[in-house]
């Protein structure tokens, strides 16, 4: 476990970076040589390294259009993890991201080939590099104030990071528990030290909050020759106010007999083990059915402040809400039909839920008619989109439907502009959020959550089904005879 090189930039909203420290270990260098064969690719010069980390993190204005190897579809994003791309080959894994206008960066040595690049969980260094990076960030953060302050601090870096990580080895994540004036190491017999991301203690009555907050994205078509799809992304956030410097904390996720087995769990550094089956489940590889199915257990020491303690998708058998939606030219009108139907395993108590059918690049709306068996319509002030408000529950039937006959004026400047509505291509977008309820059952409770610390803590738990996005792209057909 070791790393190749460290960064940290500064970067300021509208301007260029700079790269404010840089430490590179040639020992280790060698190693990834060496280690990576042929698809070893050497660190470029620091002005090139920039350029490429910036692109990668979209924040050039040159950048901001569509690349398709940088933002297609068929591109999976691993939080804080990136592959630059620069002359010699590409760079990966590179780990990063922004806090307070700098940007902290590391390159982990992989003690193997990386092409193709292999699962982030058998790379130990990854885990390594954002520990350190955890820890410089708490040393950036301590006590800054003023320019001046940061320019100091950053001239302690070299010799703080010789102790911390001497011949890129990290050895201690804590920067702010190391002395420039005395760099031997404390004897064992002292006081545990805190790890970096834990930078303060805890004092007042001992209390545990977890909730779990899914998402689904859905994109149903309703034809026969396209597969509709859809999966959910799971976050779990955590706070634990616990006294002591290390306390130690499991978290605990449980899933109903039926519920969908999580997959793509990605964890906060601060998690110590975890069972191996938790992680080897992937959505991406279709042909394994071995998804482990909890429960899942976190052993963590916890940061002092709100954290996400994981991420994870999952395949649920079916969406939520189902659709239908057909967009039909009548002479200078169109005649629109929406059905939505709630699936009877979803709770039926929202928070909020709405529908909004987009009309964009067509002009603004100046005739509507229409009939709702739900809720209210409402035109949107743009007058280019339109919004069915359902409300906090669907009818018993769980069914509803929207009909009527939209007309537009000319096409001006001022109306928004969608590259997606073009021609006989619509859609609708629905938004809903429920509270106490989970799409995969995923839930946590006191009998989950154990705390291996003085005095009993008062347990919190939660769970929301979130902001929820289901697309419907219209049926469309053009003149009175087609269907």
């Amino acid at each position: 476990m070791a790393l190749r090189g460290l960064w940290l930039i500064s970067h300021e909203q509208g301007a260029g970076g700079t790269i404010l420290f840089s430490r590179r270990y040639p020992t280790v260098e060698k190693r990834a040589k060496c280690l990576n064969g042929a698809s070893y690719a050497p660190v470029p010069e620091d002005s090139s390294f920039l350029k490429a980390l910036l692109f990668e993190l979209r924040l050039t204005d040159e950048d901001q259009n569509f690349i398709e190897r940088r933002d297609g579809c068929s591109q999976i994003n691993k939080t804080s993890v990136y592959a630059l791309q620069a002359e010699s080959g590409d760079l990966w894994p590179v780990v990063a991201f922004q806090k307070s206008g700098l940007i902290y960066v590391s390159l982990p040595l992989v003690e193997q080939p990386v092409t193709p690049h292999p699962p982030l969980i058998s790379i130990s260094g990854i885990s390594q590099a954002f520990a350190i990076l955890s820890g410089l960030l708490a040393f950036m953060n301590s006590s800054q104030k003023s320019k001046a302050e940061r320019t100091a601090k950053i001239g302690q870096l070299p010799g703080l990071l010789m102790q911390a990580c001497p011949l890129g080895t990290p050895l201690d994540r804590n920067l702010n528990g190391l002395s420039l004036e005395n760099s031997h190491v404390a004897p064992s017999s002292h006081a545990q030290k805190p790890p970096a991301w834990r930078t303060s203690t805890y004092k007042g009555k001992p209390q545990v909050n977890v909730c779990i907050i899914e998402k689904v994205k859905s994109v149903q078509y309703d034809k026969r020759d396209v597969v509709d799809m859809w999966q959910v992304y799971g976050t779990v956030t955590c706070k634990c106010d616990i006294e002591g410097t290390a306390p130690n904390v499991t978290v605990g996720l449980n899933l109903p007999a039926n519920g969908s087995p999580l997959q793509d769990v990605l964890v906060h550094p601060c998690v110590m083990s975890l069972n191996s089956a938790v992680l080897t489940s992937s959505s991406v590889d279709v042909m394994d059915d071995s998804a482990f199915s909890g429960p899942y257990k976190f052993p963590l020491i916890p940061p002092p402040d709100l954290f996400d303690l994981c991420f994870y998708t999952s395949q649920v058998p079916v969406p939520p809400i189902l659709g239908f939606y057909q967009l039909k030219e009548e002479e200078l009108q169109w005649k629109f039909t929406i059905h939505l139907k709630l699936h009877e395993s979803v709770k039926n108590t929202f928070e909020y839920c709405e529908a909004r059918v987009p009309f964009f690049n067509r002009g603004p709306i100046t005739h509507l008619e229409y009939k709702v068996s739900y809720g209210q319509l409402e035109v949107a002030k743009e007058k280019s989109l339109l919004v069915w408000i359902i409300g906090q529950k669907f009818p018993k039937s769980l069914e509803i439907s929207l009909s009527g006959t939209v007309a537009f004026g000319a096409v001006s400047q001022e109306q928004p502009v969608d590259p997606v509505c073009t021609g006989g291509t619509a859609y609708i977008k629905l938004y809903f959020r429920i509270l106490d309820f989970t799409l995969t059952g995923c839930y946590t409770d006191q009998h989950s959550i154990q705390v291996f610390s003085s005095g009993k803590p008062k347990i919190s738990t939660g769970r929301s089904g979130g902001r929820v996005e289901t697309r419907r792209p219209a049926t469309t057909s053009h003149g009175p005879d087609e269907q």
